[in-house]
């Protein structure tokens, strides 16, 4: 039988009701992952700070690698494990930087996990944070090249896939952080963390994730559950670890080996319904399903009828995941009401 593929998308710093936070939508992914045999997703969507949860059949796909995999340039080659090459910026104090040295040596210990020896850039990178008119978060880079420099430094020392870690500015004081440290608002880091993965991904086609270094925040009796997950140690780097051990290597289009996954082979795509302009969902819309979720709202109001890209619109994930149960069981999700009505002659 067929194997049965879906893409669940909840784009990086756009106030996602689900999945704008610390890991909330791992339990939209653990559940998918029930009713397909492979789950494509990124790492906003398993990425829970000090908290994960292997899915044997997930592939974790950094945003710019599933952009390319969707427009059919890049195809994704799952591996039993990668050999991770940390980098770490120089920005970092001195007992910042141990902490995430002691988290990778916990998850060499603990989990398996194989690392290279770690590299420093060179210059501190200098992360600056920036809010669009929509809520949206951004960020810059201010040393790029010091970044691109020590990731050739580990991919030449063995790594096949790359995790980040670099210093964010603190702001303790914020209304951002305030709010969405209560469940609201929009992930202030978020959309930094994406420049810096797509930066590295873009250069070198390999699989990478990011990490923010910050100083622990005071105690927050109030706290969100949405948010509590970035509050419990002194780093975010285990999630990154342990989905970069097994993240899919990203191989050049035409690659004839039976084992990697093609654009073409996706089912369905996930998505929420006022975020359905990415490039992803545009590049799947032509040949896979299209599910819009209601009840995930953002920041944005880019529906996929305002872009022509016919969908299946949904109010939530629970309906979404009965949809694609439906698929891979080969059952019209038309036959599965109280009313069918009689089949009608062509005009």
């Amino acid at each position: 039988m067929p194997q049965h593929r879906t893409v669940l998308i909840i784009p990086t710093g756009i106030g996602a009701a689900i999945g704008g936070y610390a890991g909330d939508a791992l339990p939209v992914a653990r559940a998918i992952a029930q009713v397909t045999d492979c789950l494509i997703t990124h790492p906003n969507v398993l990425n829970g700070a000090q908290l994960y949860w292997p899915l044997a059949n997930a592939q974790y796909v950094e945003g710019y690698g599933l952009d390319q995999f969707a427009a059919g340039r890049w195809q994704l080659r799952p591996v039993h494990q990668n050999r991770i090459g940390l980098v770490l910026d120089r920005g970092i104090e001195d007992s910042l930087r141990w902490r995430h040295l002691q988290a990778a040596d916990a998850a060499r210990a603990t989990l398996g996990l194989d690392l290279t020896p770690y590299a420093v850039t060179d210059a501190p990178l200098g992360v600056t944070l920036q809010t669009a008119s929509t809520g949206a978060t951004w960020g810059t880079l201010t040393q790029p090249d010091s970044l691109l420099r020590a990731v050739e430094k580990l991919i030449a020392a063995g790594a096949t896939a790359i995790a980040v870690v670099a210093r964010f500015p603190d702001d303790v004081g914020s209304a951002a952080l305030s709010a969405y440290r209560q469940g609201q608002g929009v992930d202030p880091l978020a959309g930094a963390e994406a420049v810096i993965s797509h930066l590295v991904v873009r250069t070198f086609r390999i699989p990478c994730a990011h990490a923010p270094a910050l100083a622990p925040l005071p105690l927050e009796p109030t706290l969100s559950p949405r948010s509590a997950a970035e509050e419990i140690g002194y780093t975010f780097l285990s999630c990154v670890l342990a989905g970069l051990s097994r993240a899919p290597q990203l191989v050049e289009a035409g690659t004839t080996a039976a084992e990697t996954i093609r654009a073409e082979q996706v089912d369905a795509v996930i998505v929420p319904a006022t975020a359905s302009g990415g490039s992803a969902v545009l590049s799947l819309s032509a040949s896979a399903q299209i599910i819009a979720v209601n009840d995930n709202s953002t920041t944005l109001q880019v529906s996929p009828a305002a872009l022509g890209i016919k969908a299946t619109i949904v109010n939530s994930y629970l309906e979404a995941i009965g949809l694609i149960a439906a698929q891979r069981a080969g059952v019209s999700d038309r036959a599965l009401g109280a009313q069918i009505q009689p089949l009608q002659p062509l005009p």
